[in-house]
C-alpha cells in the first residue's frame, strides 16, 4: 500500500517515495496515472550516484589567479571544494564587479531549463527575482521548443501561447473528428512531460478514444514510430524539412479543384489574394502543384492529391510538430499549415482545424480547466536587453554585434559574467564545439546544479542544489488539473541548499535580504502562493480545498469542462466580437507587418524556401539528421539515471537507419559508428530498421555531452553535428533539425564514456 507515502511532482509525472533510513529507495507511479512514466524512477539510485554535487566548488585556476584566468581550461581542470560562507563571499564580490565595471548588462542569466515543477523552488524564477534585486541582468526570450512559432503566430493569430493552451481537446476530436493529419507524427514519447508538471497522462488515451471512435490517422514523418501503432495511421515519409511545400501542394489541389472554403477565407481571414499568385506560381514562375510537392518531398503526388481530396470531404484535424520549428525557416511550417486549414474552413469547429503539436507535451489535447497558479514574482528588471534564446555563442562570440530579430535591429551586449541555474545549455544548444569556444569569453561562469552536468563542469563557481524529492513545494500547472502537495521526501545531502535559501544567504550577504524575502520563510511563501491560487481559481469557477485538507490529502483534482475544448470556437462563432489580436483582428494569411519588415528569409506570406542542409542538396554529408527527444528522460535530464541507461547499448546511444543506408556502408545491427561532418562527430550503436525512411538517420537528444580532445563525443550527443545558426531573420530559432552528416563503422578501441564521472575535485588541507 503506497497511498501514505510522501508525493513528489515532476515533469514527467506525479510519484510516491518510498522511504528507508532516511533513503529515498524507491519511487511508485501516482495511483491516479492511467499511464505513468518510468523517466521518474531513474532519480533514486542518481541521489547518491558519483555525479551528485556535495560541496560548493571552485575551478582551480579561478579560485587561485581570479576572474578570466585560463578561461580555456573549463571542462578540463580540477576544482576544489570551499566553504558555503566562502563561495557566497566570492559570488558577491564578483556581482559587485562585474556591476560596478561594466554594468548589470553584462550578466546573462540565460537558465534555460526544466529544474523542478514546483512553484517555489523553481530555479529560474528565484535566480531573476535575486538578480532584479542585485540590479538586472541581460535575459533570453522565447524556448528552444517552439522559437520560431512564438515569434511567427502572434503575427498570424495574434498569440501563441493563447492558443496553444486551448487546444481542441482529443475528447472533441473523438466525439466530431474523421481525420487527424500529423506532419512531424504524433510522438507520444513526448507525451510522457509537461513544463509545469503531470499529474496523470492523458495523451495515449486520448489517442486511443479517437481511434475507437473511427478517427483516421496520417502521420507525414521520416519515422513511422512517430505514430504508435495500434492506430494503423497511413504513413507518408517524406524527407525532412519538406512539410511546408507538402501543405502547398494540399492547398494548390484543394485551390484548383474548387475544394477550398471561399467564404471562411472572406470572413474569417485577410490576404488570401496576396498568398494565391505565389501558391500558383504567378509570382515565380513554379505553380505549387502536387507534382512539384511530390518532386521536393519524394511522395506519391497521387497521395498528395488523394489527401487533400479526403481533408475536404472529412472533418479534419491538422497537427504540426514543434519539432517543425526547429529547422532552418521554422516560422513557416506553423503558418503554412494555419493557411492549409483556414482553406478548408474547419477552424472553430468540433474536432477540426488546426492544432500546435498533439503530444509535443502531456497537455496538449487534454481536457482541463486552466488552473490560475500564482508564481514567485520575480520583480522588475531593470536591464531591457535581451537575446533570442538560441543565440548564445553570437552573443558571446560578437559583443556590440547587430542582428535582426522580429523587426528589430538589437546588439549583443558584452557579457562578463554567465548564471545557470536549472539547466544545461550543453544540451540544448547547437555546434556545442563552439559553444565551448565561445563559452570561453565570460570572465565568470556561476552554475547551481545537483549533479556534474557538462554546463557544471563547465563553470568557475558551482552552487550545489537540492533535488526536487529534498524539499516541500507545490504543483500548480496552467495546463494540468492536478494540484500536488509536493512532501519533502529525505534530507539532502549536508552540503546541498534549495536555490531559495542559496539566494537568501547571498541577498543577505549583499544587504538586501528583506527585498529578496519579502519578509517570508519557505512556509510562508508556499502558503502565500497557495492563497494567491485559491482566490483566483475561484474568480475562475474552481474551487480547491483550504490550505490544511490539500496537506491532509496530498493532492487535488479539478473536473474537465462541461463541454470538450474547441480552439478558436468562440472566433468562429464571432469574429467581430471576439476579433483576433492582430491588425486585422483576422488570421493573417498575408501578413503586412512581416512583409514590411523585408527579410529575404521571411516574407510576407507563407512560402517554401529551401533550407541551408537538407536532402535535396546533399553532397559530401548524403545523410539528414534527426536528433529528436528521447523516450527514457527530459532533455539531458536524469540520463545518469537508471531508466535512461538502461535505453543505452554499451553506454552509448542508439543510432536508427535505414537498411539500405546500413547495407551501403556494410553497418550491421550492434555496430559501432562514428557520426560525423563538419562540424563534429559523436559515436552510438547501430540499430537498423525500415522504420525510418531511406537517406535519414536518427539519434535521441540528452546523451551528457563527453568530448575527446579532438570534440568528438564518445558518449553520443548529435548536437555536436547541429549547425548553430537562427531559423530566420525574424525568429532566430534554433535549427538542430536541418543537418547532413555521413555514419561510417568507428575503427579502432572504442573510447570510454566518461560522462557520468566527477571531475578531479581538491580538499583544501586544514
Amino acid at each position: 500500500m503506497t497511498r501514505g507515502l510522501p508525493l513528489t511532482a515532476t515533469h514527467w509525472g506525479t510519484y510516491r517515495a518510498e522511504v528507508t533510513d532516511g533513503r529515498v529507495t524507491a519511487l511508485h507511479n501516482f495511483e491516479h496515472d492511467s499511464d505513468p512514466s518510468e523517466i521518474g524512477h531513474g532519480i533514486v539510485d542518481a541521489l547518491t550516484a558519483p555525479s551528485r554535487i556535495t560541496a560548493p566548488m571552485v575551478r582551480e585556476s579561478w579560485l587561485n589567479d581570479g576572474p578570466g584566468a585560463r578561461t580555456d581550461q573549463r571542462g578540463k581542470e580540477a576544482f576544489v571544494e570551499v566553504s558555503w560562507q566562502e563561495a557566497t563571499r566570492m559570488v558577491a564580490d564578483e556581482l559587485t564587479r562585474v556591476h560596478d565595471t561594466h554594468g548589470a548588462q553584462a550578466i546573462y542569466a540565460g537558465s534555460y531549463g526544466w529544474a523542478s515543477a514546483g512553484r517555489f523552488h523553481h530555479a529560474q524564477s528565484q535566480m531573476k527575482r535575486f538578480l532584479n534585486c542585485a540590479g538586472g541582468f541581460t535575459r533570453s526570450l522565447y524556448t528552444y521548443s517552439f522559437a520560431a512559432a512564438e515569434a511567427m503566430v502572434p503575427h498570424v493569430l495574434g498569440s501563441y501561447r493563447e492558443f496553444m493552451n486551448t487546444t481542441t481537446s482529443w475528447r472533441s476530436v473523438a466525439d466530431s473528428g474523421e481525420l487527424v493529419v500529423a506532419f512531424g507524427g504524433i510522438p507520444v514519447k513526448n507525451a510522457q512531460i509537461d513544463s509545469g508538471g503531470v499529474g496523470s497522462h492523458v495523451q495515449r488515451d486520448g489517442l486511443h478514444s479517437a481511434c475507437e471512435a473511427g478517427v483516421a490517422f496520417v502521420n507525414v514523418s521520416p519515422l513511422s514510430s512517430d505514430m504508435i501503432p495500434e492506430l494503423n495511421a497511413q504513413w507518408l515519409p517524406a524527407r525532412p524539412n519538406s512539410d511546408v511545400a507538402i501543405m502547398l501542394g494540399l492547398a494548390h489541389t484543394l485551390y484548383t479543384e474548387s475544394l477550398h472554403d471561399p467564404d471562411f477565407m472572406e470572413r474569417y481571414c485577410v490576404g488570401f489574394d496576396r498568398f494565391l499568385p505565389y501558391l500558383t506560381g504567378e509570382t515565380d514562375g513554379q505553380p505549387k502543384t502536387a507534382d512539384w510537392a511530390a518532386e521536393v518531398s519524394e511522395l506519391s503526388a497521387g497521395d498528395i492529391r488523394a489527401l487533400a481530396r479526403r481533408m475536404a470531404r472529412q472533418r479534419t484535424m491538422i497537427s504540426v510538430s514543434w519539432s517543425l520549428t526547429r529547422a532552418h525557416h521554422g516560422e513557416q511550417p506553423f503558418w503554412m499549415g494555419i493557411t492549409l486549414a483556414a482553406m478548408l474552413g474547419q477552424i472553430g469547429l468540433p474536432g477540426g482545424g488546426i492544432t500546435f503539436g498533439y503530444a509535443a507535451s502531456n497537455s496538449i489535447g487534454g481536457d482541463y480547466r486552466q488552473m490560475p497558479g500564482a508564481s514567485v514574482p520575480q520583480g522588475q528588471n531593470p536591464v531591457n536587453r535581451f537575446i533570442p534564446v538560441a543565440r548564445i555563442a553570437d552573443m558571446l562570440e560578437n559583443p556590440g554585434g547587430r542582428f535582426h530579430f522580429d523587426g528589430q535591429v538589437l546588439r549583443y551586449p558584452d557579457i562578463r559574467l554567465i548564471w545557470w541555474a536549472g539547466g544545461n545549455p550543453y544540451h540544448h544548444h547547437q555546434d556545442l564545439n563552439r559553444l565551448a569556444r565561445a563559452w570561453e569569453k565570460p570572465e565568470t561562469v556561476i552554475v547551481n546544479d545537483w549533479c556534474w552536468t557538462a554546463t557544471a563542469r563547465r563553470a568557475d563557481i558551482i552552487l550545489p542544489t537540492t533535488t526536487h524529492l529534498e524539499r516541500d513545494d507545490l504543483m500548480m500547472s496552467l495546463r494540468d488539473p492536478y494540484v500536488i502537495a509536493m512532501e519533502k521526501a529525505a534530507e539532502p545531502p549536508d552540503g546541498a541548499r534549495n536555490d531559495h535559501e542559496i539566494f537568501r544567504n547571498l541577498a543577505a550577504h549583499m544587504g538586501f535580504e528583506e527585498a529578496f524575502t519579502g519578509g517570508m520563510d519557505e512556509a510562508d511563501w508556499l502558503r502565500w502562493l497557495y492563497d494567491k491560487t485559491r482566490q483566483s481559481a475561484a474568480a475562475e469557477g474552481l474551487g480547491l480545498p483550504d490550505w490544511q485538507e490539500l496537506q491532509d490529502k496530498g493532492w487535488h483534482r479539478t473536473p474537465p469542462p462541461v463541454t470538450a475544448t474547441v480552439k478558436m470556437r468562440a472566433f468562429r462563432e464571432d469574429p467581430e466580437e471576439r476579433a483576433l489580436a492582430t491588425p486585422s483582428g483576422k488570421i493573417e494569411v498575408y501578413c503586412k507587418t512581416v512583409a514590411d519588415f523585408g527579410y529575404a528569409d521571411c516574407p510576407g506570406h507563407p512560402t517554401w524556401m529551401e533550407p541551408y542542409e537538407w536532402l535535396g542538396n546533399a553532397g559530401k554529408y548524403p545523410l539528414h539528421l534527426i536528433s529528436n527527444q528521447p523516450s527514457n528522460k527530459l532533455h539531458s535530464q536524469l540520463d545518469q539515471g537508471s531508466v535512461s541507461r538502461r535505453g543505452k547499448i554499451d553506454g552509448r546511444e542508439p543510432v536508427l537507419l535505414n537498411p539500405a543506408d546500413a547495407a551501403q556502408r556494410d553497418i550491421r545491427e550492434g555496430d559501432l559508428l562514428r557520426l560525423f561532418n563538419g562540424r563534429g562527430a559523436c559515436l552510438g550503436v547501430a540499430q537498423v530498421s525500415d522504420h525510418i525512411r531511406p537517406g535519414v538517420v536518427q539519434i535521441s537528444t540528452g546523451s551528457w555531452w563527453d568530448p575527446d580532445d579532438d570534440g568528438m563525443c564518445r558518449h553520443g550527443n548529435p548536437n555536436v553535428l547541429t549547425r548553430d545558426i537562427g531559423t530566420s531573420s525574424l525568429g532566430q530559432g534554433p535549427t538542430a533539425h536541418s543537418c547532413l552528416i555521413e555514419v561510417e563503422r568507428f575503427s579502432g578501441t572504442p573510447p570510454p564514456v566518461r560522462a557520468f564521472e566527477p571531475p578531479v575535485i581538491r580538499r583544501r588541507k586544514g
